[in-house]
């Protein structure tokens, strides 16, 4: 039976909800990630949900958030890479020139992180936010953040130690 409101509510609801995330992001790739996240998102409170009607409303409202979410977190990754090809002495035309040299490093070496690591790292040193700011971002206590941040911190090292002493560098 639930299976079957999940399945009509995807018929019914994704299209609609996929031209929107489209419209707002330009990207359909995009979109269709946004889209597939807020529908799980939407189906796991559904029997939290008053009025099943609602349901497209409140899809399309989770989709917008997905959205705001995600070109917020990509400010966020455009200013952290200007702000680091400035302190490497990187002139601003280059840093957000497609010559992906400067941040590419970088970049790879944050995606070897898991995700808790790399969110702990990217608050305290892209965001600039206190420990407990970052435990509260992260809904974890402050000695959890300070275990993150220092093990991120030390992978990164090692990666680029790794990097630097590899016959191919």
């Amino acid at each position: 039976m639930y299976e079957a409101v999940v399945a009509e509510l995807y018929r019914s609801n994704v299209q609609a909800a996929r031209a929107f995330a489209v419209a707002i992001t330009g990207d359909p790739a995009i979109a269709e990630d946004l889209v597939q996240d807020a529908f799980v998102r939407c189906v796991r409170r559904l029997s939290t949900l008053l009025d099943r009607d609602s349901f497209r409303t409140y899809l399309l409202r989770a989709v917008a958030n997905a959205a705001n979410s995600y070109f917020k977190r990509r400010r966020v990754e455009r200013r952290y890479l200007a702000h680091l090809a400035a302190s490497a002495g990187v002139d601003e035309g280059t840093a957000g020139s497609s010559d992906l040299t400067q941040r590419e490093p970088l970049l790879e070496a944050l995606r070897t992180l898991p995700v808790r690591q790399r969110t702990a790292v990217a608050a305290r040193f892209l965001l600039d936010w206190s420990e407990a700011q970052t435990a509260e971002l992260m809904n974890c206590r402050i000695g959890t953040v300070k275990s993150l941040t220092s093990r991120g911190i030390a992978a990164l090292r090692a990666h680029f130690d790794a990097k630097e002493n590899s016959p191919h560098a």
